[in-house]
């Protein structure tokens, strides 16, 4: 399963979902996380204060996860949280080392943890 975090650091699950310009691609093979790629996007937010939905640049940011079975980030709004889930993306909360963060949720959403 692929799996793209928002990092801002590149060590450390740090961002926003909708500050992300980029997203790390990782997949597990036998228990480790392996860094894959990278996706730079559209940042999705537009720090307007009224927090409209975005549905272009947000259609734009689900299009290029594609094939992501989960995206995994510091914080995410419930409209984008519900609509990535919708697109079949699973969204996950999390903050800390990219690795083990990555493999918690590879190994919950695979059954194995």
């Amino acid at each position: 399963m692929r799996i793209a975090v928002a990092s801002e650091s590149g060590t450390e699950v740090d961002q926003h979902f909708g500050h992300a310009e980029r997203f790390l691609l990782y997949e597990c093979a036998d228990g480790v996380p392996n860094l894959v790629g990278e996706l730079k996007v559209e940042k999705y937010c537009s720090f307007d204060v009224d927090h409209p939905f975005r549905e272009k640049q947000f259609g734009a940011i689900v299009d290029a996860l594609r094939g992501c079975g989960a995206v995994v980030m510091a914080m995410v709004g419930e409209l984008p949280r519900q609509e990535l889930k919708k697109a079949g993306i699973e969204p996950v909360t999390a903050d800390g080392p990219i690795d083990p963060v990555v493999l918690r949720v590879h190994d919950r959403l695979c059954g194995r943890g």
